[in-house]
C-alpha cells in the first residue's frame, strides 16, 4: 500500500503507547488474581472489594494504635514497671528453687530408683533363699516323717517283744517242751508212748522216740541243777540217744528193734539200768538241797518200787513181761514228771525273786 510521509511518527507513537499499555496489563495480571483490562463492571465490583479491604485495614490499624497508646501510658507508669520487674525478679527466685528442688527431688528419684534395683535384688533373693528353705524344710519333713514311721513301727516291735518276753517269762520250758502224761496203760511224753502190750504193739520208732524225748529230758535237769553224774554220760540223739559210760569207754543204746525174747542182746537192758541209775543219782542230788522232795516210787538196781502194793517192775525187757516193763515205763515217766515239776517250781520261784 501507500505511505504518507507526513504522518508516520504519529504512527509509532500509538504503536509505542499500545506495547507500554500491554505491559502494564501483563504486570497487573501477574500481580493480582484478576486477569486485566477489566471491563466497567468488573472493574466497579474490583473496586467495592478494595475498599471494603481499606476499611478492615483501617480498623485494624485503629487497634493497633489503641493498643500501642496503653502500652506507652502503662510503659510511662514508673511503679506499675519497678513492680512488674519485683515480680519478675520473685518469680525467677521462684524458679530458681523450683528448679534445685527439682534437681533435689530427680537425686531422690535416682536414690529412690537405685534403692528400688536393690530391694528387687534382694526380694529375689530372699524368694530364692526361701524356694531353698522350702524344698530342705520339705526334704526334712520327708525324713521325719520316714523317722516317725520307724519310730513307731520299733515301737510296736518293741512292744509286742516286750508282751512275748512277758509270756515267755511266764511260761516254763520244761513244762513247754516236755510234756508227760498216759494213755491208757502207757505213759506218754510229748505224745509218744513208751511202752509196748500185746493187744497193743506199739512201733518201736515211737518207743525210740520217746526214750530220745526221756533222755534229753533228764539231760537238761541235770544241767539246770549243774549236776555232773558219776559214772554215766547221757547223749541225747533222737530216736538213736544212748548211755555213754565213762569208764568203759563205751556206749549203751536206748532203742530196740526186736521183741521181748528170754535170750536178748542186753546192752539195751543195760542202758535202761543206767538210764534208772541216773534218774537215781538225779533224785540224791536234789534232796541234798531240799529234804521234803520225795519221788512217788522208789528206785534201786533196775527196779521200781510201788509202796502202796510192794510190788518192784524191772526196766529190763529180758525175762519180763511186756505189761510189767510198760508199767515200769510208766512209773519211771511219773518220778520223772515230779522231778520236773520241782525243777519248774524252783527256779520260777527264784526268777520271779
Amino acid at each position: 500500500g501507500f505511505t504518507l510521509v507526513g504522518e508516520s511518527g504519529q504512527e509509532s507513537t500509538i504503536s509505542h503507547q499500545l506495547r507500554v499499555t500491554s505491559q502494564l496489563f501483563d504486570m497487573l495480571s501477574d500481580n493480582s488474581e484478576v486477569d486485566h483490562p477489566l471491563c466497567e463492571e468488573c472493574t466497579d465490583s474490583q473496586l467495592e472489594n478494595i475498599e471494603r479491604q481499606l476499611e478492615l485495614a483501617e480498623q485494624e490499624a485503629q487497634e493497633y494504635q489503641d493498643y500501642l497508646n496503653n502500652l506507652n501510658e502503662e510503659t510511662e507508669d514508673s511503679s506499675s514497671v519497678s513492680a512488674l520487674e519485683n515480680e519478675l525478679q520473685q518469680l525467677q527466685l521462684q524458679e530458681s528453687q523450683l528448679n534445685t528442688e527439682l534437681e533435689g527431688l530427680k537425686q531422690e528419684e535416682s536414690d529412690a530408683e537405685s534403692e528400688l534395683k536393690e530391694a528387687v535384688r534382694r526380694r529375689e533373693e530372699l524368694e530364692r533363699e526361701e524356694e531353698r528353705y522350702w524344698r530342705e524344710y520339705s526334704r526334712h519333713k520327708q525324713k521325719l516323717l520316714q523317722a516317725e514311721d520307724e519310730y513307731r513301727s520299733l515301737d510296736l516291735q518293741l512292744r509286742n517283744t516286750q508282751n512275748q518276753l512277758e509270756k515267755l517269762k511266764k511260761t516254763n520250758v520244761f513244762n513247754a517242751t516236755f510234756h508227760i502224761w498216759h494213755s491208757g496203760h502207757f505213759g506218754t511224753i510229748n505224745g509218744f508212748r513208751l511202752g509196748r502190750l500185746p493187744s497193743v504193739p506199739v512201733d518201736w520208732s515211737e518207743v525210740n522216740t520217746a526214750w530220745g524225748q526221756t533222755v534229753l529230758l533228764l539231760h537238761s535237769l541235770c544241767r539246770k541243777i549243774n549236776l555232773t553224774l558219776n559214772k554215766y554220760q547221757l547223749v541225747p540223739y533222737g530216736n538213736f540217744s544212748y548211755i555213754k559210760v565213762l569208764a568203759e569207754n563205751k556206749e549203751l543204746p536206748l532203742y530196740g528193734s526186736g521183741g521181748f525174747k528170754l535170750i536178748w542182746d542186753n546192752k539195751f537192758d543195760s542202758g535202761m539200768a543206767a538210764f534208772l541209775e541216773c534218774l537215781q543219782q538225779f533224785k540224791e542230788e536234789v534232796e541234798h538241797g531240799d529234804s521234803g522232795f520225795c519221788l512217788p516210787y522208789e528206785m534201786e538196781k533196775g527196779k521200781i518200787l510201788d509202796r502202796s502194793t510192794g510190788n518192784s517192775y524191772s526196766v529190763k525187757m529180758q525175762f519180763n513181761s511186756e505189761e510189767q516193763w510198760t508199767k515200769a515205763m510208766k512209773y519211771m515217766l511219773t518220778n520223772l514228771k515230779w522231778g520236773l515239776a520241782w525243777v519248774t517250781s524252783k527256779y520260777t520261784s527264784k526268777s520271779s525273786s
